[in-house]
Formats: C-alpha cells, sequence, structure tokens
C-alpha cells in the first residue's frame, strides 16, 4: 500500500497513562467507506489484562465494557496469568494460533544462544514465519472470527479485544472486524503499526540479557517476532483473495456474516 491515511487523533489520553495494560487504543474515527466512522467508545484493542494495575481496572471499568475478547491460548494464561476480573464484564476466551506457537519455541525465543537464534530466525526465516502465520490464521480460523462478528452483532459492544501483545491476533481480529464495517484497508494497515509505538511495543525478555537489554544482534534476529509489519498484514489480506475472490466473498462465505448482520454491526459500530 503506497498511502497512508491520515488517523486523527481520536485515541482517549488514559492510553499513554495505563502502567500495566500495553497497547490500549479506542478504534472510534477511523474512517469507513460509507462515509461514516468507527464510533468513539465501542471497539477497543489492547494486550492482555493480566498485569493491570488498580488504577488501570478504574480506568477500563469507566470504558463501561459489555465483552473483552481474549485471543490468547492456555500456554499464554499459563504464563502472563488470567486477565484481571472486571465486575459485570462477560470475558469471552476464543484462543487463535500464535505466531509463535509452541513453548519450544518460546523457549528458544527466551533462552536460545545465539547460534540458534540465527539458525531459526535469520535470513528472512523470522518474517516469513510471520507472514505465513497470518495467512494461515485467516483462512483457517474463519470459525473463531465469525463468532466475533457476530457475538458484536447481537449487541456485545462495548468490547475489547486482546491476545498478549495486542499486535497479532488481536491485531487481525480487529482488521477482520474493520474490513466488515467497511473501514479501507489502508486505515487498517494505519491503525495496525500504530502497535509499533514505544509505549505500546512488547517488552522482550531474554535469559541472557542485562539490565533488560538484548545484544543488539539478538534483538535483530527477533524484532521481526515483536514488529508491526506492513507485509504481515498484507499477507493477510492476499490471502483473502487468493482464496475468496473479494472481502465480501470473504464475509458472506468464508465467515457466513449475512447482509443484514454485516448492517447490524454496522449500526452499532459507526457513526455519521
Amino acid at each position: 500500500m503506497t498511502q497512508t491515511p491520515h488517523v486523527p487523533s481520536h485515541r482517549p489520553q488514559a492510553e499513554t497513562l495505563l502502567a500495566g495494560v500495553r497497547n490500549f487504543r479506542d478504534l472510534g474515527g477511523l474512517p469507513a467507506a460509507d462515509g461514516r466512522r468507527v464510533r468513539p467508545g465501542v471497539l477497543f484493542r489492547s494486550g492482555h489484562l493480566a498485569h493491570a494495575t488498580a488504577e488501570d481496572v478504574v480506568f477500563l471499568k469507566s470504558l463501561g465494557l459489555h465483552t473483552v475478547f481474549d485471543f490468547r491460548n492456555a500456554a499464554d494464561i499459563e504464563l502472563e496469568g488470567p486477565d484481571v476480573a472486571l465486575t459485570g464484564v462477560r470475558n469471552v476466551n476464543i484462543p487463535l494460533s500464535d505466531p509463535a506457537d509452541g513453548s519450544a519455541f518460546w523457549r528458544m525465543v527466551r533462552d536460545g544462544d545465539l547460534d540458534v537464534l540465527r539458525s531459526v530466525l535469520g535470513d528472512g526465516r523470522a518474517a516469513g514465519r510471520m507472514s505465513r502465520s497470518y495467512r494461515t490464521i485467516i483462512t483457517t480460523r474463519t470459525a473463531e472470527h465469525s463468532r466475533v462478528l457476530h457475538t458484536l452483532a447481537d449487541g456485545s459492544v462495548p468490547a475489547l479485544m486482546h491476545c498478549a501483545a495486542g499486535k497479532d491476533r488481536a491485531g487481525l481480529s480487529i482488521a477482520v472486524t474493520l474490513l466488515a464495517l467497511g473501514v479501507t484497508p489502508e486505515a487498517v494497515e494505519a491503525d495496525y503499526l500504530e502497535s509499533n509505538a514505544p509505549h505500546r511495543r512488547y517488552r522482550v525478555r531474554r535469559g541472557d540479557a542485562m539490565d533488560g537489554q538484548a545484544t543488539p544482534e539478538v534483538m535483530e534476529l527477533l524484532s521481526p517476532l515483536f514488529e508491526a509489519r506492513a507485509e504481515y498484514l498484507a499477507a493477510a489480506f492476499a490471502a483473502v483473495t487468493e482464496t475468496w475472490g473479494t472481502t465480501d466473498r470473504y464475509l458472506a462465505e468464508g465467515l457466513g456474516l449475512a447482509p443484514a448482520t454485516r448492517e447490524r454491526l454496522r449500526d452499532l459500530l459507526l457513526t455519521d
């Protein structure tokens, strides 16, 4: 994509004040194809809520959330802990494949020596793994994404979607939701890339790091796993086109989204 649209400053300032929740933002204000915009205060995204502080909880409660979608798997939850409890909020766990799935792979990421990292991640292999994973999630997790959209259309808003870092699994689920709302792929990409902001980035933890910092070569090898890259999202969009031909067919045939359901989504999540 050659042009990046202006994304309005619709994110609440509180996002930068959340101490234990990374990568939080309100999707409100993103432009939809029919001239409407995503309604502020109804669709949020973030990293996991397991480490939310008491002050973070106060803020999250102020959002009036109906549903929190947690796309982490059992291994993630064991590693990071369950989300903090938010009174009156329904938590829906829909595990999606982690692009760095597998406990052995994560042990390598966290503790593997330099030679191992070079052999597994070097020469573009890490980025290739990420692009393949994005394609796989789109083509094989249609039931999960269908469930998300139908749950939203049934009135489960305001809603927050998250995974571990809030970048990949949540990023794709948000992208699918935005496409259903008629948000342009360019605007979807612009929001997706906001996960690269320093205050939003997932913190890489290595057993051999001094003061939390790994060596430059190690960080270079790991960076494709922890960055939001346009090429990853482009791989997901390409999978839609190659498999279904058009976004509309993907939504209708792949996700079983009827026109009436899609219209309910737009009525709930869009504003003039």
